[in-house]
């Protein structure tokens, strides 16, 4: 049986690695030693938005605090926060056999490149996430939303996909990560919205001020991409582009409109937003981040994304965690948006 080895036991490299045990995969993690404790104490517990369960008792969990336990590994998951990416890499060449495959489960746009780069005798491969999962308790985590795993075709990869499909994670394979990956980080700008309005991710969508706020930050992104020559994956029912426009409706039309977005658990926040409530830094480099640095590569701006990111490492940095209304931040984005515009024309 082939061996797998998530590297980074946080909530969804817990999740993606608990799901692939329970469905009979031989799976070790690696993680910090506060989490490694309480999965050798609890196991794993998961659930799912549509009530479904599964568990994994202390007795099944093999969990390490030492990147060299990953030299058995055939395929590694990488599931740490994008800032870690590069310690990652270069504990993994340090240990990794030549051929092992690795995989980037991480928000971003360019994380395997830096995987790539430091594991030159590794296939290594895009992956992707749709999904948002919430740590509950100590040793239970929770998908709080819909989705399936997406990843680059290779054919190294194939011998591992029954893995995914016995576990009830299907991979959806495609020979260009990239329109996939850029798809995901503009649903993912929402990210930002919802951790700066410190409330559940059903509760901000269903508010159109808030949805206003994403829907001009997806159009500035959108209008970069354009420039820059990629279009986007569809990877929700509504292409792209049109998402911003069903965005905008009013919130009676929207609940109805759309009605996969509001597919979540009533509880559920962004991962942005854990991670303020927890003192942690978040990756709004990676998010939000990414529109700003691709502003720059095709010679143009990105006022409201750059404005978001400014907002969010304030509210890191602030001894009270702020709450924005929706009506307030959609009127700081537009006068961020108005400022940019000025800028352009002078």
């Amino acid at each position: 049986m082939a061996k797998i080895f998530i590297y980074g036991a946080g909530s969804i490299g817990c999740y993606v690695g608990g799901r692939l045990l329970a469905g009979g995969s031989d799976v070790s993690f690696i993680g910090r030693a506060r989490v490694a404790d309480q999965l050798r104490e609890r196991g794993i517990t998961l659930s799912r938005h549509d009530d479904s369960r599964w568990h994994a008792p202390p007795e099944r969990i093999d969990v390490s605090t030492d990147a060299a336990s990953a030299a058995a590994a055939d395929l590694v998951l990488v599931t740490v926060k994008s800032a870690a990416t590069p310690t990652a890499a270069a504990e993994l060449a340090n240990v990794l056999r030549p051929g092992t495959i690795v995989v980037s489960l991480q928000n971003g746009i360019g994380n395997a490149d830096v995987l790539r780069a430091a594991l030159p005798r590794h296939t290594v491969l895009e992956g992707m996430v749709p999904f948002n999962v919430v740590e509950r308790a100590p040793g239970a985590f929770h998908q709080g939303s819909a989705g399936e795993l997406e990843i680059r075709y290779t054919p190294a990869m194939q011998p591992f996909v029954d893995e995914f499909r016995k576990a009830g994670l299907p991979l959806i394979q495609h020979a260009d990560m990239l329109p996939v990956q850029w798809a995901k980080l503009l649903l993912n700008l929402n990210n930002a919205i919802n951790a700066l309005a410190n409330r559940p991710l059903k509760e901000e969508l269903s508010q159109r001020a808030y949805r206003i706020c994403l829907a001009m930050a997806q159009k500035e992104a959108l209008a970069l991409l354009k420039r820059a020559g990629i279009r986007p994956a569809k990877v929700t029912p509504l292409p792209a582009s049109w998402i911003p426009r069903v965005l905008g409706v009013p919130d009676a039309l929207f609940e109805r409109l759309g009605r996969t977005m509001l597919t979540i658990d009533p509880l559920a926040r962004s991962s942005m937003s854990d991670d303020l409530a927890a003192g942690r830094a978040t990756e709004i480099d990676w998010i939000n981040g990414e529109v700003v640095r691709l502003a720059q590569r095709v010679g143009q701006t990105a006022p409201v994304n750059e404005r978001l990111g400014e907002l969010v490492r304030q509210a890191e940095r602030a001894d009270v965690r702020p709450s924005w209304s929706g009506e307030a931040l959609l009127a700081e984005l537009r006068a961020a948006a108005g400022e940019g515009s000025r800028r352009l024309a002078q």
